[in-house]
C-alpha cells in the first residue's frame, strides 16, 4: 500500500485508483447540467461507494444519494449522507428492521411494488417509531420491478398513504432498457416515450389528492433527455462521476477518471502481454477495460490472475516490469473488488478511501 504523499508509482498492483482533478471536473458539470435543466441531482452510489466521493457531490449541489441495497445505505448513512432514497424493493424481516433504524439517522426513502411489502414497512416503521418515506416505483418499459403506469400506480400510492408508519413521496421509474438502442434518434424518443408515462402517472397520482414530491429516473447513460423531461423532479445518474469504457459507449459527456494500475509480468512474444490483473480484478462482464497508451490492441482476454493481451503487430517497446493503466470497463462491477482506492492529484496520492460494504 502506497502512503499518502507517495508517487502513483510507487502503487503496488493491481491497483484502483482515481484522478481527482478530472473526477471534480466531472461532478462541477454534471451539477451544472442538471441545474440547466432545472432538476436536483441524486447521484446514485452503486458503483462509488465510498461516502468521501458522495460528499464531494453533495458540496457541488447534489441532495442527496440513490442506493441499490440497504447495505449501501447504511453504508452512506455512517458516513454522513442525510437524504438517501432505495431505489429497489426491500423485503423480509431482517433487512426491513435495518431499514427503518436507518430512519433514525438519515431521511431515507425506498421504492414500492406491492401491497403486502407496504404493509410489512408500515408496521416496522410503526414499531420503530419512525416514518419512512416511499415511492412507488413504476415499470415505464424495463420490465424488472414496478406497478404498471396509470391506475395501478395511483391505487398502490394510495395504499402507502393509508398506511401508519409511511409517508407517500411520489413516484421512480427507470428507463434502462432504453441504453441498448443504438441510433440515437430512436433511444431519444425512446426515453421521452418512458419518461411520460412516469409523468403522466405523476399528475394522475396529484389528480387523485396524493402529494407527489417526487419524480425520479434517469442514470448515466439517459440523463441527457431526462434531465430536460418536463414533469421529472431528480435524476439519479452516478456512473458518469467516474465515466468507464461502457459509459463512453453510450454517449456521456464526461470523462473516465477511474483505473486500473496494473505491471507487465510476462511477454512471452512480441506481439503478446500478459497483466497482472485478471477478472478479479479488472473484469470485462459488460465491457472490457481499455490500456491508456496502448496501441494496436487486437484482443484482450483476463482469467483469475491474468490479462492477456495480443497486439497486431509485434512491439518490443513494453518491457517487463512497466505499469500500464486501464480505463474501467465499468465500474459497478469493479470498485467492490477493491478494499481500497486510491486518490491521485498530479502524480501524487491525496487520499486512501477504505471501501465499504463490499
Amino acid at each position: 500500500m502506497s502512503d499518502v504523499g507517495s508517487p502513483i508509482a510507487e502503487l503496488d498492483t493491481p491497483a484502483l485508483w482515481v484522478d481527482l482533478e478530472i473526477m471534480e471536473a466531472n461532478i462541477a458539470y454534471l451539477v451544472a447540467y442538471f441545474r440547466q435543466a432545472g432538476v436536483q441531482w441524486r447521484p446514485h452510489v452503486k458503483s462509488i461507494r465510498v461516502p468521501a466521493i458522495a460528499h464531494r457531490a453533495l458540496a457541488a449541489g447534489a441532495i442527496g444519494v440513490t442506493c441499490a441495497t440497504v447495505a449501501e445505505a447504511e453504508n452512506m448513512a455512517n458516513g454522513g449522507i442525510q437524504d438517501i432514497l432505495i431505489a429497489n424493493q426491500v423485503v423480509g424481516p431482517h433487512k426491513t428492521a435495518r431499514l427503518v433504524a436507518l430512519c433514525h439517522r438519515s431521511d431515507v426513502k425506498v421504492a414500492v411494488d406491492n401491497a403486502t411489502n407496504v404493509a410489512a414497512l408500515g408496521a416496522a416503521a410503526v414499531s420503530a417509531g419512525v416514518v419512512l418515506g416511499v415511492v412507488v416505483e413504476v415499470d415505464v418499459g424495463q420490465k424488472r420491478a414496478g406497478v404498471a403506469p396509470g391506475q395501478a400506480t395511483v391505487d398502490l400510492g394510495q395504499v402507502v398513504r393509508a398506511t401508519a408508519g409511511l409517508r407517500f413521496r411520489g413516484l421512480m421509474g427507470w428507463e434502462g432498457h432504453t441504453r441498448a438502442i443504438a441510433e440515437v434518434d430512436l433511444r431519444h424518443q425512446a426515453i421521452t416515450q418512458a419518461m411520460e408515462q412516469l409523468t403522466d402517472t405523476a399528475d394522475l397520482c396529484r389528480a387523485a389528492g396524493l402529494p407527489v414530491e417526487i419524480v425520479s429516473g434517469g442514470g448515466s447513460g439517459t440523463y441527457d433527455v431526462t434531465a430536460f423531461h418536463p414533469g421529472m423532479t431528480e435524476v439519479e445518474a452516478g456512473g458518469a462521476i467516474f465515466c468507464d469504457v461502457m459509459y463512453q459507449k453510450l454517449g456521456v459527456q464526461t470523462r473516465p477518471c477511474l483505473f486500473v494500475r496494473s505491471t507487465v509480468t510476462s511477454r512471452p512474444t512480441p506481439s503478446r502481454i500478459i497483466f497482472d490483473a485478471g477478472f478479479k480484478t479488472m473484469p470485462m462482464w459488460r465491457e472490457s477495460p481499455s490500456p491508456v497508451g496502448l496501441s494496436g490492441v487486437q484482443s484482450m482476454r483476463t482469467n483469475a490472475e491474468h490479462t492477456q493481451v495480443e497486439l497486431a503487430a509485434p512491439n518490443t517497446q513494453v518491457e517487463l516490469g512497466q505499469a500500464f493503466d486501464f480505463i474501467v470497463g465499468y465500474s459497478d462491477s469493479t470498485v467492490f473488488l477493491f478494499d481500497t482506492i486510491y486518490g491521485v492529484r498530479h502524480g501524487l496520492v491525496e487520499t486512501v478511501w477504505t471501501i465499504l460494504g463490499r
